[in-house]
C-alpha cells in the first residue's frame, strides 16, 4: 500500500523496522522504487526476524519490559538501561544500513520511543540527525500539562535535531475535523502528515481527488531534504 502511494506522488517518505520477518523483502522493495526511507526504531515491540547476537535479544528485552510496564514509563528515566539503549539503538541502525546499503535519511519510532527519557537525556541518536518530533496540538486540545511536556521534549529535539516545524496525524485530523488546519499551515510550514496506508480508510483518502487536489497547491518533500 505503501509504494502504491508512493508511486502516485502521495506519500514522499516512509521507514522500515529491521530484525523483523518481513524486513528483507521490505528493503528489496524499497530500493527498487527508489523511496526516501527513515528507520523506524523500535523500542517495545520483540523481535519477530533472526536476530544475530543474543546479547542484542537480552538488551531488547529489558528495555521493551520497561517501556511496557506502565503507561508512563517513556517519561521515565531508566539509569541502569543506558548501556542497552544505546547498543539497541545502534543495532538497529547497522541493521539498516546493511539491508539498505545507505543511512536511514530520519529516525522515528514504533509507539514514538525513539523520544522516550532515556533516548533524550543520554543523546544517544547522534546530532544533526533528522528526527520526527512530538504530535502538534493547537490550544484546548490537550491539557496544559501534556502540552507543555512535548513543548519541553520539542525544545530539546530542536536544540540537537532536524525537526518539521509540525507533525500530525492523517486519521486524528480527519477525525476532529482538522485537516483544513493542516493545509493551512502546510502553505508556510514544514509539516508532517503521518499516515498508515495499509488501514484502508487512509488509504482511500489518501488516492482521492481531494487528497491529490490539496496536495497540488503545496510544495512536497521529503525527510533528506528538510
Amino acid at each position: 500500500m505503501a509504494l502504491a502511494c508512493y508511486k502516485q506522488k502521495r506519500i514522499t517518505s516512509a521507514t522500515a523496522m529491521v530484525f523483523m520477518k518481513d524486513s528483507r523483502r521490505a528493503a528489496e522493495l524499497g530500493q527498487d522504487a527508489g523511496i526516501d526511507l527513515g528507520l523506524h526504531l523500535n523500542l517495545d515491540q520483540p523481535f519477530t526476524g533472526q536476530v544475530e547476537t543474543g546479547l542484542l535479544q537480552e538488551y531488547h528485552d529489558r528495555i521493551i519490559r520497561f517501556l511496557t510496564s506502565t503507561k508512563y514509563s517513556s517519561c521515565l528515566y531508566n539509569p541502569a538501561l543506558r548501556q542497552e539503549f544505546r547498543y539497541v539503538y545502534q543495532a538497529q541502525v547497522d541493521e539498516f544500513m546493511r539491508l539498505y546499503g545507505r543511512r536511514p535519511s530520519h529516525i522515528d519510532g514504533h509507539h514514538h520511543t525513539h523520544i522516550c527519557t532515556n533516548m533524550l537525556l543520554d543523546r544517544i541518536i547522534p546530532a544533526k540527525e533528522r528526527v520526527r518530533r512530538t504530535f502538534s496540538f493547537g490550544p484546548g486540545e490537550k491539557n496544559l500539562l501534556n502540552r507543555l511536556y512535548r513543548y519541553l521534549v520539542d525544545l530539546s529535539l530542536a536544540h540537537r535535531y532536524k525537526l518539521t516545524d509540525f507533525f500530525f496525524s492523517l486519521p486524528q485530523s480527519l477525525q476532529e475535523n482538522r485537516i483544513a488546519r493542516v493545509w493551512e499551515l502546510s502553505k508556510i510550514a514544514n509539516v508532517e502528515l503521518m499516515t498508515h496506508p495499509v488501514n484502508p480508510k487512509e488509504y482511500a483518502y489518501l488516492m482521492s481527488d481531494a487528497y491529490g487536489s490539496a496536495l497540488s497547491e503545496l510544495e512536497t518533500g521529503n525527510y533528506a531534504s528538510l
